[in-house]
């Protein structure tokens, strides 16, 4: 064991199995000294002060200071066992000479269980029981059991509760270390874990809010390349466009970052918000495809209602990335965005026509997967980071796709997320 693993009682050389127990100190004291006076008053009024109550005296004011310094003993292990064999021996002179002085054996033996382990302080109390024993027996008329017995009871049941109590306080002090490695165990965990998923956060989020800009961008700068010689005009509108796309970009990056609401549902609390903010997408994104792409619509039913930020945030951020997938993956000739409010919760579908895929395959799942090419479709990425999204806000996501049969994405919200 280090140093450092060493509990307080064991680095000041007290190593008893009554050391933790703090308080008993300075009642033990307290006992100890109003024990030795009045023995040495009753021993004075039954004999005198003669050459022989000089030296009790004297005994008793030398126990009564070498008592006294067991607080100050110094952490070598060699103190403590060097200050039971003193006190016990003035004790035993003491008591041998005054029999009255035999209850001092009360509080001394509990102050030895505070300094030595269990076996050196059973062999002192043994010792010390012998002693009592045999101080009684001087004065006594005879032989009387009583006084052999009853001293040897006490010690005997005194010494083992107590090492009953050691035991469970060393049990119990086991379990608050076990208690308190799992506690520290647990947050080194929640802090990995938090961390995981504030990476997995970013990683959707960006790739949902940025992403489809970033295909936004690559298509305008495309279509720039193809008309900067026949059509500079519209190419500079091109390259305008791209420029704020790029803008807009940068601003959702920074919200993301900061766990912030896309920036369409920053300062709007109404009931249109996501209807409106989805429009504006649905635009943006069949301006960008114009020409290239496929027709982008959307459709609402129910009646719109108000929704919790992170709802409504969750749902854009899904639709966009959808539609990125969409766009860039599907082949599509046309895209519809729906969005149904229900009585308890709201529903997005983005349906393609295109060329769709092996939902299975993508996500990892088919039998094959493992060893298919490397140029997996980078849409299942995407398309995970949604179904997370949906689940960490109470609802369910899913994606119904085949090959030849086009994309279905669904994702279902509780109105006020969880």
């Amino acid at each position: 064991m280090s140093v450092s693993d060493r509990s307080p009682s064991e680095m000041s050389g007290v190593r008893g199995i009554l050391a933790p127990v703090a308080r008993l100190d300075r009642w033990l004291a307290l006992v100890f000294i109003v024990l030795v006076v009045t023995s040495a008053v009753r021993y004075l009024e039954r004999h005198g002060l003669g050459a022989d109550g000089v030296l009790v005296l004297t005994g008793a004011a030398l126990l009564t200071i070498a008592y006294s310094l067991r607080p100050l003993l110094p952490t070598r292990s060699w103190w403590p066992t060097a200050w039971v064999v003193t006190v016990t021996v003035l004790w035993a002179l003491l008591t041998l000479a005054a029999p009255s002085f035999a209850w001092c054996a009360v509080p001394l033996g509990f102050a030895v269980l505070q300094v030595l382990p269990f076996r050196g302080a059973v062999t002192v109390v043994v010792l010390m029981t012998a002693v009592v024993t045999a101080a009684e027996l001087r004065i006594a008329d005879g032989v009387d059991p009583t006084v052999i017995a009853g001293p040897v009871g006490i010690a005997l049941v005194t010494v083992l509760v107590y090492r009953a109590l050691q035991r469970e306080s060393a049990a119990r002090q086991a379990l608050l270390d076990e208690l308190t490695d799992a506690q520290h165990e647990l947050l080194q965990a929640q802090h990995r874990a938090g961390a995981l998923a504030e990476r997995q956060r970013l990683s959707r989020e960006i790739h949902d809010s940025v992403g489809q800009r970033l295909a936004s961008i690559t298509l305008l700068l495309a279509a720039t390349e193809q008309d900067w010689e026949r059509r500079p005009d519209l190419a500079r509108d091109h390259v305008g466009v791209a420029a704020a796309t790029a803008r807009d970009g940068l601003a959702e990056v920074r919200r993301v970052v900061h766990g912030l609401p896309p920036v369409e549902l920053a300062d709007d609390a109404s009931g249109d918000a996501l209807p409106s903010a989805l429009q504006r997408l649905v635009d943006e994104t069949a301006g960008t495809a114009s020409g290239t792409g496929p027709q982008v619509s959307l459709h609402v039913h129910g009646e719109s209602v108000p929704l919790a930020t992170d709802v409504a945030g969750a749902l854009l951020r899904s639709a966009r990335g959808a539609l990125a997938n969409a766009i860039e993956h599907s082949g599509a000739r046309r895209v519809a965005v729906t969005l149904t409010f229900l009585p308890d919760e709201v529903r997005l579908d983005v349906r393609d026509d295109g060329r769709g895929f092996d939902v299975d395959w993508a996500a990892g799942r088919a039998p094959d997967a493992s060893s298919a090419q490397p140029g997996r479709p980078g849409r299942g990425r995407g398309l995970q980071g949604i179904v997370d999204r949906a689940a960490g806000l109470g609802g369910r996501a899913s994606v119904e796709s085949g090959p030849g049969d086009g994309t279905t994405v669904s994702v279902e919200l509780p109105l006020e997320g969880e």
